[in-house]
């Protein structure tokens, strides 16, 4: 893939994403359990013995075994269970969670959570990524992520109970590092990493990160990438998805976020986010955000 590290580092800068532990323990015996209806994402870590994922719509049940992972990025109709057909899994009742015992050789053990995507800006990147990601065990192209998935199994072996603060930080990182992978590596990809994977639009982005000041114009885009106005247009959406303006606007609303997690003064931001105005700064800041920049300065603060 040619997207440039400057992009694959731009996107995963400018998730804004907390993590939280909502399970960490055992089921065994009959049993299935599911976020779906939560309208959250959600990440589940088999770090004992097995079982199964069943999503709606997908004929295939996959088979997760101890040191998988599974990522879903949207409130997905699913159950995990220890049986093998969806028919079976969707029988089995709801059961509570049992403390990890790392001696037990049934059932199997979970580390799940959710993750809070906080602003629109966030939801425009995701909404690029697969619905649902599985990291394998035996994935020789992620050895970072298996180098955390490993210390996250060893924390949970810890005696008298593991750090729940540790596990949501190991998982937010194994995430960011599978999250780095998938735009690397998969070549079915929408949004900015399609764009990233051609040559002429990767310099472009690259630009575009740097300089968001610049009054970028669709004549000056197109000419970085050595097409004419129309024909520039027509393939950047025909790749991306969205239109120029619209990338335009989110890489200079994401600088504009730094700048004000900095403390820099409204003012100081619009101008260098490309806006003459404070008002019209402030009005495209909501639009992506959903806050006024003043706003969401203070929280930063």
């Amino acid at each position: 893939m040619n997207s440039s590290s400057a992009l694959v580092d731009w996107l995963l800068d400018s998730l804004e994403l907390n993590t939280s532990l909502f399970h960490v323990g055992r089921y065994c015996g009959d049993w299935h359990a599911s976020t779906h209806g939560l309208a959250q994402a959600s990440f589940h870590l088999i770090v004992q013995g097995e079982c199964w994922l069943h999503i709606d719509g997908d004929p295939t049940p996959q088979h997760l075994n101890n040191g998988d992972a599974v990522f879903l990025l949207r409130d997905l109709a699913y159950q995990l269970s220890g049986e093998s057909t969806a028919a079976g899994a969707r029988e089995c009742p709801r059961r509570p969670m049992l403390p990890l015992d790392n001696s037990a050789v049934d059932g199997v053990g979970l580390v799940c959570g959710f993750f809070h995507f906080q602003s629109g800006l966030s939801a425009m990147i995701v909404d690029s990524l697969p619905a649902w990601i599985i990291l394998r065990a035996g994935d020789p192209s992620l050895t970072a992520a298996r180098n955390l998935f490993e210390l996250i199994l060893q924390e949970c072996e810890r005696i008298p109970a593991p750090s729940s603060a540790l596990l949501e930080r190991l998982c937010h990182l194994l995430f960011l590092y599978v999250l780095r992978q998938q735009v690397i590596d998969n070549t079915e990809l929408g949004g900015l990493a399609a764009l990233g994977r051609q040559p002429a639009f990767a310099g472009l982005l690259e630009q575009l990160i740097a300089r968001p000041a610049e009054p970028w114009s669709l004549e000056s885009m197109a000419a970085c990438t050595g097409l004419s106005r129309s024909a520039f247009f027509k393939r950047f959406r025909e790749l991306c998805g969205q239109s120029p303006g619209q990338v335009l606007l989110m890489m200079r609303m994401r600088h504009a976020c730094g700048l004000l997690k900095a403390d820099q003064t409204v003012a100081e931001v619009s101008l260098a986010a490309g806006y003459q105005s404070v008002a019209a700064f402030t009005r495209a800041f909501h639009k992506v955000t959903g806050q006024q920049p003043g706003a969401y300065r203070r929280a930063q603060a």
